[in-house]
């Protein structure tokens, strides 16, 4: 019994060195979208573009809380830092909006709304990440570069927007390679 597993390893080992290994083609440096993960839709089935509650709570809890505090290095849209109080100010948001009284004279007045975001309201994740294959398989890897939270807001005009928080990017060079980019 022992020869015949010893059999089996040699006669693998010779089958695997037989295999062309080859490295990873990098399909794109950089790509970037966005993932749902709240589904707004109650017919899908629950893991389709959904995490569990308390996974989304986890997840969006340690971004914003480790942007807040300094101990997640933010970016802004064009990756230049940002301080922990400046992402704090992020997340409190103040819009100027014209009204009009509902009684005669029907005057334009303004009005300042300040809407502050909680990490319920944080519904979307928006990836940065190189991709790459190995053309042997086609297996596909992923590095993540960077996450975004992404909140539903409202502009001055009333009109619905999802906008990007801030980015969290963990590797410092990344960061500064994105700043050479988008130059």
């Amino acid at each position: 019994m022992k020869k015949l597993v010893v059999f089996f390893i040699i006669v693998n080992w010779f089958f695997a060195g037989c295999r062309q290994h080859h490295e990873p083609v990098v399909v794109t440096k950089r790509i970037q979208y966005d993932v749902p993960i709240k589904n707004p839709d109650p017919e899908y089935d629950w893991w389709i573009q959904n995490l569990t509650g308390p996974r989304r709570e986890q997840i969006v809890d340690l971004i914003l809380d480790g942007a807040k505090s300094g101990k997640y290095k933010a970016y802004d849209y064009f990756f230049e830092p940002l301080s922990a109080k400046q992402v704090a100010g992020i997340l409190s948001d103040t819009v100027v909006r014209k009204l009009r009284k509902e009684t005669p004279p029907y005057e334009l007045y303004d009005t300042t709304i300040i809407t502050t975001i909680h990490p319920k309201d944080i519904l979307r994740l928006r990836f940065l990440e190189e991709w790459r294959t190995d053309p042997s398989s086609l297996k596909f890897e992923k590095i993540i570069m960077g996450v975004a939270p992404i909140a539903r807001r409202i502009d001055q005009f009333g009109n619905e927007r999802w906008q990007p928080l801030f980015w969290i990017i963990p590797n410092a060079e990344d960061a500064a390679s994105m700043r050479k980019r988008t130059e």
